[in-house]
């Protein structure tokens, strides 16, 4: 199974909406106010994430970026192959 690590970097929000993530990670004070470790399953629900995030803090003052691709290596007719996630890129506002 694929699995992607990634870490949300928050900023610009009140406290009431920092509350209110859907992660446990930690609060800043300085550039950023919010940060988190977060692991998902695959990229639609990384996806999923992105559009529940926007909903909350009501607009783009977040980055969601990848740090770690798991691949799954597979044996075919004697040749191995390994299959990443190719097409996952870091949230950008």
């Amino acid at each position: 199974m694929r699995t992607i690590e990634a870490i949300l970097l928050v900023w610009g929000v009140r406290d009431e909406v920092l509350e209110k993530l859907p992660v446990s990670g930690y609060w800043l004070y300085g550039e950023y106010d919010f940060i988190a470790r977060v692991d998902f399953a695959s990229e639609f629900e990384m996806e999923e994430f992105e559009k529940t995030l926007r909903k909350l803090i009501n607009g783009n003052t977040f980055k969601l970026m990848p740090v770690k691709l798991s691949a799954i290596k597979t044996e075919v007719n004697g040749k191995e192959t390994i299959a990443l996630l190719e097409s996952v890129k870091a949230s950008a506002p």
